[in-house]
């Protein structure tokens, strides 16, 4: 279970957390993840990429945390 996001009020003092920014991927790419190493991004939908880890394509959905574009 995740926790929500908190609210930021208006007349707060400090500064509203920035949105995280989602990273973009192509055909193509090369890619790390920190489990499965060095893949290629294989396939894509809106909300997801496949990637191929030497012969082991797996899907990893958005937000892409462990996912870095080489």
């Amino acid at each position: 279970m995740s926790t929500p996001a908190r609210r930021h009020l208006a007349s707060s003092p400090f500064q509203a957390e920035p949105e995280p920014t989602i990273e973009t991927f192509a055909m193509d790419d090369l890619v790390c993840h920190d489990a499965h190493g060095v893949g290629r991004v294989v396939g894509m939908e809106p909300a997801a990429v496949t990637v191929d880890f030497r012969g082991q394509s797996i899907r990893i959905t958005s937000p892409y945390r462990k996912l870095v574009k080489l």
